[in-house]
């Protein structure tokens, strides 16, 4: 198995488990959902989600020459609302392994991020990190879940 194909798996995986949180987040109603936790930083399931999913979206963006930063949290008051975003994220970061080679992911490269920077970065290097981001705020979110029972 190559690098591409092992940053597809990966990813795919990521987005499986997420899609069974967001379905689990489901019967939460709203006020849990928004209800605000101290300690991580981010204060509610429904803006640890978005952040998930905003973050992957603009780390997928930066080695396509996209700084895909808009993030109106309000735009997304719902689980199901998150779910679309969701696979949104998860089709263009899909789309763009599938078109990229392993030479393609695995080349540093200056990149322009956030803020007019420009950072030395690989693109599977930043997949990776994004589909980790992702389940330590999954972790998370279960955490602030079980606070309830």
């Amino acid at each position: 198995m190559d690098v591409k194909e092992l940053l597809i798996d990966f990813h795919k995986r990521t987005h499986q488990s997420l899609a069974k949180l967001l379905k689990r987040c489901e019967q939460f109603s709203e006020a849990e959902i928004n209800r605000e936790f101290e300690g991580f930083g981010i204060p509610s399931i429904r803006e640890s989600l978005h952040h998930m999913l905003t973050a992957e979206r603009y780390w997928i963006g930066v080695p396509q020459d996209r700084i895909d930063a808009e993030d109106d949290l309000n735009a997304f008051p719902t689980i199901a609302s998150l779910e679309e975003l969701r696979q949104k994220v998860s089709q263009a970061a899909e789309e763009f392994l599938q078109s990229s080679t392993n030479e393609e992911l695995t080349t540093s490269r200056l990149m322009n991020t956030w803020g007019n920077k420009t950072k030395t970065l690989s693109p599977a290097n930043i997949l990776f990190r994004t589909q980790t981001h992702i389940f330590q705020h999954q972790g998370q979110v279960a955490w602030e879940a079980l606070q309830w029972g």
